[in-house]
């Protein structure tokens, strides 16, 4: 099955119900196809084999993703916040190609041989063909090519397949579920893989799709009530700038019933004060990787109250758990391969046909039994819940005992003066490694190092305890909000 099927039944059935929303510009499902199918006959024309992207999240996105699969070609979305130098290597990488641009961005294609640059009005209005492609049905061909955020060094091209995403799909999505009035607010950008499971997933389920070109916060509430919008997905950086705009008084939007939110680490005191701002609203912690083709751990809305309500502290932990598993299967290894048992934490894996686990320059990286690496540490409770501790290479050894930062960062955000932290490993002669940790301060709050390190040391085993902190007024994260620890390291590293 290949991913334009999801946009022909949505057509066929709600073809005149709204697909997207942009600004002035809507687009009913039936004129959604037309778009791809046009966009789909001058990419096959080109003899192009991709179909590229660089723009913020406009009307061309939806199109884009289905004319790659009408026309056989991966589609493939670019960070456009990279600089020019940064996106020259990445077009070198996609060439040849057909690169449908936005207005602002036109000049950071401009010099590449072998890419053909299409602006986004010129792609929004190629003549209509008079009937769709012919598409090859090729469940094993590539459907998607993302780029890593590269937060570690170069960025990876993980590869997605039609059989992958339509396994997502299909194991989450029931068909045209979603009512007429039905409508999610995309604020995370095309180069995302939670942007790309956007346009599927609402396609299948025939849901409206309102796009917000750039996130604010105010813009988003103002959103919500303009458009009735009913669901959204933001990550957790969005979801705190939205709980500061809002102040203490609940939201006025009355349509929004459900809000997703993943990508990062979410603290407590931002969702406990989501919860109380937005009551009749109903939160999911979804998370999941490019490789894997978005959500592969859900923690559900009931999950949220019952944890939030419960005095059982095993309950009330999972707050800041991801949930179980959907869809898919879950292992905990250990150092040498062996799977460890509940409340034990170590290596996450995931198993399943969504799971693609593949890279364009380097392979497949699934084991012999179809297990993917995700390089996330963890551990799951008795209930199957499963909470992460990080990166695998976030950990810090400390005279040969594996510490995760996370648990540091949970104590020292719970202090009240505090307003973010985060650590990383400090070279040290006698340990190996000791920790580090920079804090930020709540406005108008003071803490002393010796203060913070004693609220840590009341709560975790001394040799958890900072050996040096240092207070910043803000930390390094990148536009999806994930933390860049590198940029931690190298500070301390230059800084001696």
């Amino acid at each position: 099955m290949n991913i334009s099927t999801l946009l022909d039944m949505a057509a066929e059935a709600f073809g005149e119900r709204t697909a997207v929303v942009c600004g002035d510009v809507r687009l009913d499902y039936a004129t959604l196809r037309q778009r791809a199918w046009a966009l789909a006959a001058h990419v096959r024309a080109s003899g192009a084999q991709a179909l590229s992207l660089l723009d913020v999240s406009s009307p061309a996105f939806p199109v884009a993703v289905f004319a790659a699969a009408y026309a056989g070609v991966p589609f493939v979305p670019l960070n456009y916040r990279l600089t020019k130098a940064e996106l020259d290597t990445l077009l070198a990488r996609v060439t040849p190609a057909v690169l449908v641009v936005g207005p602002p961005y036109e000049a950071l294609a401009a010099g590449h041989a072998g890419l053909q640059v299409l602006p986004r009005a010129a792609a929004l209005a190629l003549p209509a063909p008079g009937a769709g492609p012919e598409v090859v049905e090729d469940p094993r061909a590539v459907a998607v090519q993302l780029f890593t955020s590269g937060t570690t060094g170069r960025p990876k091209a993980a590869i997605l397949r039609h059989e992958n995403l339509v396994s997502y799909i299909l194991g989450t999505v029931e068909f045209a579920s979603a009512e007429e009035d039905d409508a999610i607010l995309v604020a995370v950008p095309p180069y995302h893989i939670a942007g790309i499971s956007a346009v599927l997933s609402s396609t299948y389920a025939c849901r409206r799709m309102v796009q917000l070109e750039n996130f604010d916060a105010a813009a988003w509430l103002a959103a919500v009530r303009r458009e009735h919008v009913s669901n959204a997905f933001l990550v957790p950086t969005m979801l705190a700038r939205i709980v500061d705009a809002q102040g203490d008084a609940p939201a006025d939007v009355p349509t929004l019933k459900a809000i997703a939110y993943g990508g990062g680490k979410m603290p407590l005191p931002t969702i406990r004060k989501a919860m109380a701002l937005f009551p009749d609203v109903g939160f999911t912690n979804a998370y999941g990787l490019t490789e894997t083709s978005s959500t592969v751990a859900v923690l559900g809305p009931d999950d949220h109250r019952a944890a939030l309500a419960s005095a059982d502290p095993a309950v009330r932990r999972r707050l800041g758990s991801v949930g179980k598993a959907a869809a898919v299967e879950l292992q905990i290894r250990d150092d040498i391969g062996r799977v460890l048992g509940p409340e034990q934490a170590g290596f996450i894996f995931v198993r399943g046909p969504q799971v693609a686990g593949e890279y364009k320059e380097k392979g497949s990286q699934l084991d012999a039994e179809g297990w993917f690496p995700t390089k996330d540490r963890g551990f799951l409770d008795s209930e199957g819940y499963l909470f992460l501790d990080g990166r695998a290479d976030d950990v810090i050894v400390r005279g040969g005992e594996n510490i995760s930062p996370g648990e540091i960062e949970d104590v020292l955000r719970s202090h009240a003066a505090v307003a973010d932290a985060a650590c990383v490993a400090l070279a040290d002669e006698q340990w190996g490694e000791a920790v580090a940790a920079f804090v930020v301060l709540k406005p108008g709050a003071v803490a002393r190092v010796e203060e913070l390190q004693a609220h840590v040391k009341g709560r975790l085993r001394s040799s958890r305890v900072p050996q040096r902190i240092e207070f910043r007024d803000t930390l390094p994260y990148n536009e999806l909000g994930k933390l860049l620890r590198r940029v931690l390291r190298q500070e301390l590293s230059t800084a001696g």
